[in-house]
């Protein structure tokens, strides 16, 4: 059982609330010269020139002041708490750039994909966190992009882990 703060577990049962949840992701890859934070909520005005809103917290270590999550139009699918399935999730964002489709299709190896979910009201407290999935595929169209995380693939496990040799697996060796 998770645990939730009582102004979240309050908002989810009241009728309505003014209480809005917002989704942090953060991207990172070794080929980033820094993560990428993003958001779900317009929270504040970064700048004006360019014009930029987002979210600013202290989760995963960020610098509120000089590391804001910069609100991008998406919605996600936080992964569930299912035990037969292991944690997935998706990311819809609209494509509302051309360089966005571009920069997917330039990995040539897995971005590592950090989510948590937390309430406008406090984002700093984190009600859902899920940390370390990897990025397993992107698709896309004219209007938006799906990206699907979840954990590493079993399948990319090296196999047989160990080598058989005779220090290792004696008995073999008899």
């Amino acid at each position: 059982m998770r645990r939730v703060s009582l102004n979240a577990r309050t908002a989810f049962d009241a009728p309505t609330t003014a209480e809005i949840e917002i989704a942090l992701i953060m991207i990172e890859h070794p080929d980033l010269d820094a993560p990428v934070r993003l958001s779900t909520d317009p929270s504040e005005r970064l700048s004006v020139e360019p014009l930029m809103y987002g979210t600013r917290s202290t989760w995963m270590d960020s610098d509120p002041a000089n590391e804001p999550f910069l609100f991008i139009l998406a919605s996600t699918d936080i992964p569930s708490d299912l035990e037969d399935a292991p944690a997935a999730a998706s990311i819809i964002i609209e494509n509302v750039d051309s360089d966005i489709a571009g920069l997917l299709r330039s990995f040539t190896d897995r971005p590592i994909v950090h989510m948590a979910v937390v309430l406008a009201s406090s984002p700093d407290l984190i009600e859902v966190e899920f940390r370390g999935m990897v990025m397993t595929g992107s698709s896309g169209n004219a209007g938006e992009i799906s990206i699907e995380i979840s954990r590493a693939p079993i399948e990319e496990e090296s196999v047989p882990m160990d080598r058989f040799t005779k220090d290792r697996f004696p008995g073999l060796f008899r």
